[in-house]
């Protein structure tokens, strides 16, 4: 059993034998970093009218981290990912997934050679430095947090078939809102990605049955959960043009996974709110 410090160099990366997302297949057995698909972020910022010029990141929770020991043990652990939006490419869901359960007979000789490997590995593909931040097994400090701000949700509202960021018209003020009603679709497969999302608006704001009617329209948009939020960021942005804009998605798990995007007109962290059904 060799042991590996965190410095392992890695395989043929995905994107040479195509997504593997939507596709059936056989998890590795051993460590495989050339499971990792990028997907360049270019693709779909094009089709923003005029790109994506904000903050941001990516935060996956993953919660089946497992490796072994030096003395073969398995380590349990939970962690958090965070990519940033600078990066020329998201990590598709389904690759990340699999490649994580490609450490599980993988044995590092610390936790933290396991760190270095993962955040290396994630990095490469990514295009820009990506961080890992391990929890305990029972993901001590992922609890359930009160969420900021109001909710949409008793609101009556006619959906449109699509979102039409035309219907959003700024009034002045700050509002801070949310709903747990997004759904979207994954681009490939069709399958519905459930999400709360906050909207934290300063200087200007949108109606509030306006701003419903819109984000509930994603319920049959097909885009990727980082893209989705990138899209309703630059909608609120250029219709309302705020002092401030936060934008933030807390979808639920998948496999072992969650993603919360977050995209913001501030460069800092970003907000670490958390929901029991994630």
């Amino acid at each position: 059993m060799a042991l590996d410090d965190g410095q392992q160099s890695g395989a043929t990366p995905a994107h040479d034998k195509g997504p593997l997302l939507g596709r059936q297949v056989t998890g590795s057995a051993t460590y495989d970093p050339g499971l990792l698909f990028p997907v360049p972020r270019a693709n779909a910022r094009e089709s923003l009218a005029h790109g994506f010029g904000g903050y941001g990141e990516d935060v996956w929770h993953a919660y089946e981290l497992s490796w072994l020991d030096s003395s073969g043990m398995p380590r349990a652990r939970t962690g958090t990912i965070t990519v940033p939006a600078t990066s020329p490419n998201l990590i598709e869901s389904k690759s990340l997934k699999l490649y994580l359960n490609s450490l599980n007979n993988h044995a590092f000789a610390t936790d933290d050679a396991a760190r270095q490997t993962i955040t290396k590995d994630l990095s490469g593909v990514a295009g820009a430095a990506v961080t890992l931040l391990l929890h305990d097994a029972a993901g001590q400090g992922l609890g359930s947090s009160e969420l900021p701000g109001e909710c949409l949700d008793a609101l009556q509202v006619t959906v449109p078939d699509s979102p039409r960021s035309e219907s959003l018209k700024a009034l002045a003020g700050d509002d801070c809102v949310y709903t747990h009603l997004l759904r979207s679709l994954c681009p490939v497969t069709a399958q519905p990605d459930w999400a709360t999302l906050i909207v934290d608006c300063r200087g200007r704001h949108a109606p509030r049955e306006a701003l419903l009617a819109y984000l509930l329209a994603y319920r049959n948009h097909q885009e990727f959960h980082e893209q989705c939020v990138e899209r309703i960021y630059v909608d609120l942005w250029e219709r309302l043009q705020p002092a401030y804009l936060s934008v933030q998605a807390l979808y639920t798990r998948r496999g072992g996974l969650d993603i919360c995007p977050w995209r913001c007109s501030e460069d800092r962290a970003a907000p670490a709110w958390r929901l029991m059904r994630q």
